[in-house]
């Protein structure tokens, strides 16, 4: 079983059938197993995330990621009770959302998110950002650490935390997060994040892991695809899989969704690793946790 959150190796995967693929569970720091590949329902309207998410489990999908903010969570729930999988075969992740930050007011935000998902309890929840100057993200996480104590949630952790942010929840709570969902991508792959993560037995979970499509006209990344007869969104999504990130990419389109889960039947070579590793250009995307203090109405 592969129980360490760095790179995979051959004998290192947990083997579950998808497609004419192999998909690699991970060992969070609990004992729970979660799948390496997950469905990203992030801007899918709530109106086209149920066909999404069903189209997502017929191509072999079994992790699906929601969240509060994203407006969906009902529609997840509804795609994973209609598709006449077992709710153990399907791992749900959402997310806390930035209103919620209240402990008592942290505490309701799970109940809603366990009705509007229906599902039971919620295999993992993620605190969805840190927020530094609206409050005292420790005090959330603690509300967060009594219903996991409950049974509420299977799993928890955190999202877009810096190291200082995840330094101090491990100076200050006693659960250590099982996951830190943060931008990475070939061209901002915050090396020193996803080695701190590692080092505390914290599994990195990559949000825009093509960069929001920015390097999909790459010439490096083309002519790697070339070489494996890829498309270069594939390539992008295998070297995260070699390095041991859990992955979602996003796709409302059947045919990309299908593409996007066709991982496993290849893999790149330590020179094309390494060539993919060299575009690292610090290039942040997405919203500097340190600084993000957005709150909805």
């Amino acid at each position: 079983m592969f129980t360490h959150p760095g790179i995979l190796g051959p004998r290192d995967r947990i083997e579950h059938v998808m497609a004419d693929n192999t998909i690699p569970s991970i060992t969070l720091n609990n004992g729970v197993d979660i799948p390496q590949l997950g469905f990203g329902t992030y801007q899918i309207p709530p109106r086209e995330t149920k066909g999404a998410v069903l189209t997502a489990l017929e191509a072999g999908y079994r992790h699906i990621d929601t969240a509060q903010m994203y407006g969906n969570e009902r529609e997840v729930g509804e795609a994973v009770r209609e598709s006449g999988l077992s709710r153990s075969d399907v791992f749900v992740t959402s997310k806390l959302n930035n209103n919620a930050h209240d402990p008592a007011v942290a505490v309701d935000a799970v109940a809603r998110s366990t009705d509007e998902l229906g599902l039971g309890p919620i295999d993992l929840y993620l605190v969805h950002w840190p927020l530094p100057e609206v409050g005292d993200f420790v005090d959330t996480w603690r509300a967060l650490e009594g219903q996991y104590r409950s049974g509420a949630l299977r799993t928890i952790g955190v999202s877009n935390f810096q190291q200082g942010h995840l330094e101090r929840l491990l100076a200050n709570t006693e659960v250590v997060p099982a996951v830190n969902q943060i931008e990475v991508h070939p061209y901002f792959q915050q090396a020193p994040l996803r080695a701190f993560n590692r080092d505390h037995g914290i599994v990195t979970e990559a949000w825009a892991p093509i960069g929001q499509g920015a390097v999909l006209d790459d010439p490096v990344l083309a002519e790697i695809a070339g070489q494996v007869a890829r498309t270069v969104a594939q390539v992008t999504l295998r070297w995260h899989i070699q390095r041991g990130d859990v992955i979602f990419p996003k796709s409302s389109s059947p045919a990309r969704a299908a593409e996007n889960s066709a991982l496993f039947d290849f893999e790149l070579s330590d020179e094309q690793v390494a060539r993919i590793d060299a575009l690292d250009a610090d290039r942040r995307l997405g919203p500097d946790p340190d600084t993000f203090n957005w709150v909805p109405a």
